[in-house]
């Protein structure tokens, strides 16, 4: 086998269903180049998030493993076995272009072992510019998350942005296709791209907004407050949603732009083009706005689409998750899978050969004591009292999703086929097959090597 490059783009909080290749959207986003490379991909169907949310998803892609099982956002560790320390140790030329913010946050290291990184400066609450003192919020400030620490940073950070090309995603892919440019000819390359956006805070380009409500007057809720939606009205609402996806297709041009160059370098035939997500956002759905609390649809199903050099399109619909990703990359990079992966090539599943597993789990961190010995609803109005320490799991075959939490938390059971927006909690009528979904789930646990006392604080 010739020696195969490898870029990986991945969008922060990229919907799934901002892609009308998937169908079933309840956005309408505009999204034409990556549902072109969806076309020319092997598309993958039912893949879920592992680890939630940002950090914990970069760890599972970076290692391969379940890390939710043993570890929350967290500094990756230094003892722990990573892709690009792999893939340079085997000759790659491995590059890391990011302007997720958290991912270099001090000592979280999760450049660690390539070649060379980049870092676009100024994401969220990165402590980048000190001036402006004062900054003009686009809203009332009650409505906006982290007023003092995130969303005044982020408008001094933008405040001298002029044009598109300054804008963070357009830099990240900019600076992809110049490191493209300089180094597609020397030898095998690892091309890592992480862009943050559209992560909030939202405020693409008004032309971008205005393909989705042309005519709002009022206030823009550019980064909302986590919880119940029912402080916004509905047409802020619809507007939250505008501004999410005019992101969201700004992101589109130019990773469409990223690929376009791709092209032009005549990289596409000795190149594996790899595009997802980490997870996606509550827009209303749930009447939650947000990645808060249980993990339903909205945010634990995320696109996954690998572009072969013969441009084959093939749709696997078998489970897939994060982990995957690592040891699949190792495989055709010729390259010893370490016996720390957990994940499993997706090569033998994309070939026909195998199922791919008989769950999906995705997770917030499982290594947190329960916040109370009682049973609790966990619903969007006691969210903040709770959500961040019962850490919920869903489980799911693709048919039926149990959601389950640690020792007080109500469980939920959905069936999908019938109940796709997962409204109608089922578990009382089919409580066998939620035991059949909890087994399993434990069963992975185990497998998995996760401590038993992170096990027995699981209940359904």
């Amino acid at each position: 086998m010739k020696d195969l490059n490898f870029i990986v783009i991945v969008s922060d909080t990229f919907r799934r269903d901002n892609l009308s290749f998937y169908g079933n959207r309840s956005l309408k986003t505009q999204t034409p180049n990556l549902d072109k490379l969806a076309k020319e991909s092997v598309a993958f169907m039912n893949h879920y998030i592992a680890s939630f949310p940002t950090i914990p998803n970069r760890r599972d892609l970076f290692t391969g493993r379940f890390t939710f099982t043993y570890t929350d956002w967290a500094p990756l560790s230094p003892d722990e076995i990573v892709l690009s320390q792999l893939l340079t140790s085997a000759g790659y030329t491995t590059m890391f272009i990011a302007d997720t913010p958290h991912l270099m946050n001090e000592g979280y290291n999760y450049a660690r072992g390539f070649s060379a990184w980049t870092w676009i400066r100024g994401q969220e609450n990165d402590r980048y510019r000190t001036a402006p003192k004062e900054v003009k919020f686009p809203c009332s400030p009650e409505k906006l998350r982290n007023t003092t620490r995130t969303v005044t940073q982020y408008l001094r950070n933008v405040h001298h942005r002029k044009y598109e090309e300054d804008y963070f995603c357009a830099q990240t892919m900019i600076e992809a296709i110049h490191w493209l440019e300089e180094n597609y000819r020397d030898g095998k390359f690892f091309l890592y791209v992480d862009t943050f956006d559209p992560h909030e805070p939202w405020d693409p380009p008004k032309w971008y907004v205005d393909l989705y409500d042309p005519d709002y007057k009022g206030e823009e809720v550019i980064y909302p407050v986590y919880g119940p939606a029912d402080y916004l009205t509905k047409e802020e609402l619809k507007h939250m949603r505008a501004l999410y996806s005019g992101e969201a297709t700004m992101v589109d041009k130019w990773i469409g732009k990223l690929l376009g160059k791709i092209e032009d370098l005549g990289l596409l035939d000795n190149t594996i083009i790899v595009f997802t997500a980490d997870h996606g956002f509550y827009l209303g759905e749930h009447n939650l706005v947000g990645k808060i609390t249980k993990i339903y649809r909205e945010v634990s199903e995320i696109p996954l689409f690998i572009r072969f050099p013969e441009g084959k399109h093939i749709k696997v619909d078998a489970l897939t998750q994060p982990p995957d990703l690592m040891p699949t990359i190792l495989e055709l990079a010729g390259v010893e899978i370490p016996p720390t992966v957990q994940g499993k090539s997706l090569l033998p599943i994309i070939e026909g050969k195998e199922k791919g597993r008989d769950i999906a789990v995705s997770s917030w961190a499982i290594i947190h004591k329960p916040a109370s010995e009682e049973r609790v609803s966990l619903n969007p109005y006691n969210w903040a009292q709770y959500a961040w320490r019962l850490k919920p799991s869903t489980i799911t075959d693709g048919v039926w999703a149990l959601i389950v939490g640690a020792g007080d938390m109500h469980p939920e059971l959905y069936h999908l086929p019938t109940d796709p927006n997962e409204e109608i909690n089922v578990i009382d009528d089919y409580r066998a097959k939620a035991e059949e979904l909890f087994e399993k789930y434990i069963a992975y646990l185990r497998e998995w090597d996760t401590k038993e006392e992170y096990i027995q604080q699981r209940r359904l």
